[in-house]
């Protein structure tokens, strides 16, 4: 059998290696347009609870980490003149180019063929047997299969621009600071011993108030914007102790999640796609590298186990490894999200709270503990020290209707909540007396202006509502709405948890103390 692999990233040089290894009889050519040395970005980063598998499929990657890269177990939050730290992420990273080169090795060890500075097509591989489509996230093989693969590409509006620095982070770090043209974030983290990988991100409106929006990002691959780089030495420089920004092909873009239902074809010929020519999710989950080394893990797994069938070899593969590559994209929405809004957060909360915010995004209050109870339990304190009370058991008043805790119960019929606590009426409209207006979260984000139309209309009215009942949508649609009502319109937020994930009481009341003391809603409601 001979197999083409088209990208010599981590994906295509693990999946050259783990087919070998396999089975030595089959001829794998790796074909990479750049140069051995040649790489863009700086660092990859992993999660030390995802890495089983692949360190149990060959060991390039622990041998990497263990003798070349940085390890951490804390990540930090830095906001106006805070450092808050929480600590049970056990994380690596080491110098993207440090391990290509230990895989490219390991690659020829077992008898791959590495081909550099060698761009090739579709048409120009009809030789093969298979073909791997492991070039990236502008692969150029996906864009010439004549095969529907239900491809969706959503693109997100922050913007983001990736940079290395010779200051020495100690681990994970974030970092916010407002300029005069609005709110810059960086993902730092230390990936040797003398260089940290930075990455900024803003939203477009801070990003063309700074006069970021000047370079031409058409220019071919390598021209770095310098004059980003400029602005953002000098903004950040308190934070890194005024040392440099390192430029690789640095200049701003927007992330594009790419979910796509079919990861082959069997023509023009039989092709295999892996890693971000694929499926894409941000970089705040820190799994881009991690998700196409597992995909080639499956892959081979899958030939091997077919050898003299294809199609079933390709099926068993897609199979194999779409469910954890779906669960880390549905995990890395609520993360891409936070990153879109994290100016509103900076304005709107105290250190403590956005810290708490921030690392809650897509874990409860119960699951932040069992990694660091003391950081949970300093949420709770600035909780308690600004409202005298746990989350749960604050009252909340407001319009001449009050509650003694934040855990409510929510009546409904045929047609949705109507009521809270039985003495609260939920409706559309205002009626006389205290009143709650009924809001329903769309069902995707398409949908969100729509809804944010109908909270500012009702924060004009003469007789605002008393709280805005959020429901339906999706768990996301549910929060960005509450969270547009509390923080943008001035109106108290009760999100309404749907039936059947109110089931079990414990699981609703973790869910409920993470959502209030997060500052995403002011109460939770579940059925009475």
């Amino acid at each position: 059998m001979r197999i083409a692999v088209a990208g010599g990233g981590p994906g295509g040089l693990f999946f050259a290696t783990l087919i070998r290894r396999a089975d030595p009889s089959i001829e794998v050519t790796v074909f990479e347009r750049n140069r051995a040395d040649d790489t863009f970005g700086f660092g990859v980063v992993f999660s030390d609870r995802t890495l089983a598998g692949i360190h149990e499929a060959d060991p390039v990657l622990r041998q990497a980490l263990t003798e070349h890269g940085r390890h951490w177990d804390e990540i930090e939050v830095r906001l106006k003149g805070e450092r808050i730290r929480c600590g049970g992420n056990g994380m690596a990273a080491v110098v993207r180019k440090t391990l290509l080169a230990l895989m490219q090795a390991r690659a020829r060890d077992v008898g791959a063929d590495l081909r550099f500075s060698t761009e090739v097509t579709l048409d120009e591989l009809a030789g093969y047997d298979l073909v791997v489509a492991a070039d990236g996230t502008g692969s150029r093989i996906r864009e010439q299969l004549d095969a529907d693969l239900g491809v969706e590409v959503e693109i997100a509006t922050a913007k983001f621009i990736w940079f290395g620095t010779d200051y020495l982070f100690d681990g994970l770090t974030f970092v916010h600071e407002r300029s005069p043209d609005g709110v810059f974030a960086v993902h730092g983290y230390p990936i040797s011993d003398e260089m940290s990988t930075f990455i900024v991100e803003t939203d477009e409106a801070s990003w063309r108030r700074a006069g970021l929006d000047e370079f031409d990002v058409t220019r071919p691959p390598g021209e770095s914007d310098l004059i980003s780089r400029e602005y953002l030495e000098k903004l950040f420089a308190d934070q890194i102790d005024g040392k440099r920004l390192l430029v690789n092909n640095s200049r701003w873009g927007n992330f594009r999640t790419r979910r796509t239902s079919r990861w082959h074809a069997l023509r023009p010929r039989p092709v295999a796609l892996l890693g971000d020519a694929v499926h894409t999710a941000h970089f705040s989950v820190g799994s881009g590298t991690k998700m196409a080394m597992e995909d080639a893990v499956a892959l081979s797994a899958a030939l091997a186990a077919h050898p003299d069938d294809l199609p079933a070899a390709l099926a068993a593969y897609e199979e194999a490894a779409q469910p954890s590559v779906r669960k880390i994209q549905d995990s890395a929405r609520p993360s891409l999200a936070w990153w879109e809004h994290f100016g509103e957060y900076h304005d709107a909360f105290e250190p403590w709270q956005f810290a708490y915010h921030f690392l809650s995004r897509s874990i409860t209050d119960a699951r932040l503990a069992r990694r660091d109870p003391e950081f949970v339990a300093a949420g709770h304190r600035g909780w308690v020290g600004a409202h005298g009370a746990e989350p749960l058991d604050t009252p909340f008043a407001r319009g001449g209707w009050s509650t003694p805790g934040r855990l409510v119960r929510v009546s409904t019929d045929e047609g949705g909540p109507v009521a809270v606590e039985g003495t609260l009426p939920l409706a559309e409209h205002a009626d006389s007396g205290p009143w709650g207006a009924l809001v329903a979260a769309p069902e995707t984000e398409a949908g969100l202006p729509d809804v944010f139309a109908r909270l500012t209309a009702l924060a004009r009215l003469d007789t605002p509502p008393v709280l805005v009942a959020v429901h339906g949508g999706t768990a996301l649609t549910r929060t960005l709405t509450c969270e547009q009502a509390r923080l943008q319109n001035g109106l108290p937020a009760l999100l309404v948890e749907p039936a059947d994930d109110a089931d079990d009481d414990g699981r609703a009341r973790d869910r409920a103390l993470t959502t209030v003391l997060s500052g995403r809603a002011d109460l939770v409601g579940v059925p009475a």
